[in-house]
């Protein structure tokens, strides 16, 4: 069964010219984007990505990087897409992530107040289908 995943390049990736080796890595695992689009995220859309987050501590300094550039948002299709790109993606610290990985190969923790850890990826079929609604809203599959 081919599933649908949201994939952001978050705004240090964008900034560091990482967004097509990122893309390059997503491809060459097999995976298709069917969407693709540089955004610039607003406060609105963050509240709402991140709704399980307000309030905790981490909350604010993740939506001043969210706000600091723009994020390459994807929706990416594939058999296990969802599962596969978070493990292509590494662990969420770059410092322990795979080499190989998008997170071992090329982000580092820099010591700031919120990891950047350069992508994301949606962590299960109804996240992916929420996600994708708040990032693509007239996407439909």
């Amino acid at each position: 069964m081919t599933e649908t995943t949201l994939i952001l390049v978050k705004p240090d990736g964008v900034k560091r010219g990482l967004s097509g080796e990122i893309l390059r890595r997503v491809e060459a695992k097999g995976y298709v984007p069917v969407a693709v689009e540089l955004r610039t995220a607003t406060p609105e859309l963050l509240a709402e990505h991140y709704a399980e987050h307000v309030g905790k501590p981490f909350y604010e300094p993740l939506v001043e990087f969210m706000l600091s550039g723009p994020t390459l948002a994807i929706v990416a299709e594939g058999q296990g897409v969802i599962p596969g790109f978070r493990s292509l993606a590494g662990a969420t610290n770059p410092t322990e992530a795979a080499p190989g990985t998008i997170r071992g190969d090329l982000a580092r923790d820099w010591g700031l107040k919120v990891m950047q850890n350069l992508v994301h990826g949606s962590d299960s079929e109804e996240s992916a289908a929420r996600e994708i609604a708040i990032w693509f809203p007239a996407f439909q599959r």
